[in-house]
């Protein structure tokens, strides 16, 4: 597992405003940076590394060599390019350091908006477990906000334990019920995974299942059958399992961090998959997002 980061002060690359598919009410997205897992089909590259990160668009490039003077800015440094000397703004760096207390103040300032929506804010990633001190400040500071973290499962029992008690709901990704599939298409085990499942299951927190339909992975009716059985074993404070389509718009992001998309998506989702009648029989609540 890559270093986590033992800090009040966290890396953060997006804040997405007024969602609506991540939560109740319209909702403030914080996505941290960093993620245990390297699913070969991941929509947010930018989010896999806990550093800050350049993303390079060559389209539109004309060669000036502008960003290879040597400049002044602290933040270009580490790349040894300048991204505002690009005449066409085609550099960016992705990953901006604050402060737990300082993003919460700032996300306090739409409370009112948040009440009147029934809304509030989802952490998301990335995987915020990868900075357990810095979102569990943040989600401290954040009280009383509506508080929603959604997370892969993969992070140390303790941390996810200490999760638990902070938030409102979790909304967990389940990829793969088989270990060895899970661990070929993600790089590890699910067993830890299975076992923080089991800790939310035993909690008495309100929590959504996840499930990327990734073609030809996990979209058949056997695999998505069984992660609807792993779900009726012990539901818990169980609120609605997620059906998510794949996206295929995530390989320009993969080029511009320099970085190659492993993924090839051979066909469409099939959503005729979804086991429809067995979650009918069990009785739990689903949605296809």
């Amino acid at each position: 597992m890559e270093e986590l980061v033992m800090d009040r002060v966290g890396t953060i690359f997006n804040i997405q405003r007024f969602s609506v598919q991540d939560g109740p009410g319209i909702r403030t997205l914080v996505f941290l940076k960093g993620c245990p897992l390297r699913c070969i089909w991941c929509h947010n590259p930018e989010g896999l590394s806990a550093q800050p990160q350049l993303l390079v668009s060559s389209s539109g490039c004309i060669h000036c060599g502008a960003c290879r003077v040597p400049c002044n800015h602290p933040q270009c440094q580490p790349f040894g390019r300048c991204v505002y000397a690009c005449p066409k703004g085609l550099l960016q760096i992705v990953g901006e350091t604050v402060e737990a207390e300082d993003l919460a103040l700032r996300l306090l300032g739409q409370k009112a908006f948040f009440e009147m929506s029934g809304g509030g804010v989802t952490i998301s990633g990335g995987e915020p477990l990868m900075q357990p001190d810095f979102l569990f400040t943040l989600l401290d500071s954040l009280q009383p906000i509506h508080r929603i973290v959604e997370t892969c499962g993969y992070a140390p029992a303790d941390s996810f334990r200490r999760l638990l008690n902070r938030c409102e709901t979790v909304y967990m990704d389940i990829k793969h019920p088989d270990e060895g599939v899970h661990e070929r298409v993600t790089g590890r085990s699910n067993r830890l995974i299975v076992e923080n499942l089991k800790q939310l299951q035993a909690s008495d927190l309100p929590y959504h299942i996840r499930v990327p339909l990734i073609p030809g992975i996990n979209d058949t009716r056997d695999v998505l059958e069984k992660i609807v059985r792993l779900m009726a074993e012990n539901r818990g404070n169980l609120e609605r399992i997620d059906f998510m389509p794949y996206n295929p718009f995530a390989g320009a992001k993969y080029e511009m961090a320099g970085m190659r998309f492993q993924y090839k998506m051979s066909q469409e989702n099939d959503l005729s998959q979804i086991p429809e009648g067995l979650l009918k029989r069990l009785d739990i609540p689903h949605a296809v997002l």
